[in-house]
């Protein structure tokens, strides 16, 4: 059944987001804390190796050694463009603020739960690939892997953050609903070097996610997302003038 894969991924999102919210009073602040700083180091320890792809002989080989760097700031500048354009990152801690109203009345980090784990469960190959085979029939491993690394991580960002971690979930229903959707009326249409790319932005990304958490800087990574629809076809653009 054609969304299977991201179905398992949400239900996934929620339980290890309601775990992680029925255990996290337990912690206390400094534990809390600890936990989010580990987050964090553990995502950008995720980003340098997502970045690593740029160097990778099969990107170099295709579009050469200079060449990458302009697929990737094309893609952020151009992407941020569109993403700040959009609101994105507004209107996502806009729906958080909805969210927190209506369900969880005073609870201090839900908004922030919500925003950093829709954007971190969102960001990535697994769930654009993991869609776009789920749509062409060609399985859900990608998307079980992901739901398996996102319900423990789920369970991790919750203890911190509370229940705003699970209804990110909400985030990743639609934002893979739509890649299957286009795997689905497209089929594969990008190849090694074009998912290359996206996972370079997309590490990025994370990298932008892991300052966050880390209190060092905030980012509006949401006003990025746009850049990841980007870097496949600004491979193909590097190649006409590689």
């Amino acid at each position: 059944m054609i969304g299977f894969g991201t179905l398992i991924n949400v239900v996934a999102i929620i339980a290890g987001g309601a775990i992680g919210s029925l255990i996290g009073h337990r912690f206390s602040p400094s534990l809390r804390t600890l936990t989010t700083d580990v987050l964090g180091l553990i995502t950008a320890v995720s980003a340098a190796l997502s970045v690593s792809v740029i160097t990778s002989s099969n990107v170099i080989d295709d579009i050469g050694s200079t060449w990458p760097i302009f697929v990737v700031l094309f893609s952020l500048l151009i992407g941020g463009f569109i993403g700040s354009a959009l609101q994105v990152e507004l209107r996502l801690e806009s729906l958080g603020e909805t969210l927190k109203k209506r369900i969880s009345g005073s609870e201090s980090n839900f908004v922030m739960g919500f925003v950093t784990a829709s954007l971190v469960f969102c960001i990535g190959p697994l769930a654009i690939m993991g869609s776009f085979d789920d749509a062409m029939g060609l399985g859900i491993d990608k998307l079980v892997l992901k739901s398996t690394l996102d319900f423990f991580a789920s369970i991790a960002f919750a203890a911190s953050f509370g229940w705003g971690v699970a209804f990110s979930a909400i985030s990743v229903g639609v934002y893979q609903a739509i890649f299957t959707g286009l795997g689905f009326a497209l089929g594969n249409v990008w190849d090694n070097v074009q998912v290359s790319a996206l996972t370079v932005v997309g590490g990025l990304l994370l990298f932008g996610i892991s300052l966050k958490l880390l209190n060092i800087r905030h980012i509006a990574i949401g006003n990025l997302i746009p850049a990841l629809f980007l870097a496949p076809y600004a491979v193909v653009l590097a190649r006409y003038f590689a």
